[in-house]
């Protein structure tokens, strides 16, 4: 089918991934615009999972600080080049983070950054909600998984839903990031400070 430009225009202004890949996806998507997203992300994840052994030795420092200046951040987010990190794509990327830093306070960055003991103590807490039950074990090993995952969506940056957008994690935000700046991005580290709250 043709593809028309305001068809084209529709996704680029829903995902900011440049003409010719839209274009691409609707096509391959019979210009379905919410399949064409999908197939976007899919080949965005590609490319990032391409890039994620790169070196992030450039990027920046960004600072939120919310309205009324009772919260603030400052986060620490990596790029290959600092030519990226200066343009406006990748410190609205940074400021989005921060943002959503001082809304959501997640934990860590990473699920690798949660202790293994309190993953454990978590599974045990899960586990325990089924005991007495008649399930087998590997449908509660599976409920358990499920909670986990929730559990992280809770505490891990990378997980969680995006305050602007629960639909995509921030982890999502980063993978469309990478796609669209070709480089690897990372969040190297974050602190949130909160008026009257004590350090851990």
């Amino acid at each position: 089918m043709a593809i028309s430009a305001v068809l084209v225009k529709e996704l680029r202004d829903k995902t900011g991934v440049g003409f010719m890949d839209c274009k691409s996806a609707l096509a391959e998507s019979d210009g379905n615009v919410e399949k064409a997203i999908d197939i976007l992300r899919t080949r965005g994840q590609a490319k990032a999972e391409k890039r994620a052994g790169r070196s992030t030795g450039q990027g920046l420092v960004g600072s939120y600080i919310h309205t009324g200046a009772q919260v603030g951040v400052l986060v620490e987010m990596g790029c290959e080049s600092d030519f990226v990190a200066r343009t406006d794509e990748f410190q609205a990327l940074v400021r989005e983070v921060g943002m959503h830093i001082a809304a959501a306070n997640p934990t860590y960055g990473t699920r690798a950054e949660v202790p293994d003991a309190d993953v454990e103590r978590e599974k045990a807490i899960f586990r325990g909600q089924f005991e007495g039950s008649n399930k087998p074990a590997e449908v509660i090993e599976k409920i358990v998984e499920g909670k986990l995952n929730s559990y992280y969506q809770q505490v891990v940056l990378l997980d969680q839903a995006s305050i602007r957008d629960p639909k995509t994690s921030i982890g999502d935000l980063v993978t469309a990031a990478i796609a669209k700046m070709g480089e690897n991005i990372t969040i190297a580290r974050f602190a949130r400070f909160k008026i009257g709250e004590s350090p851990d």
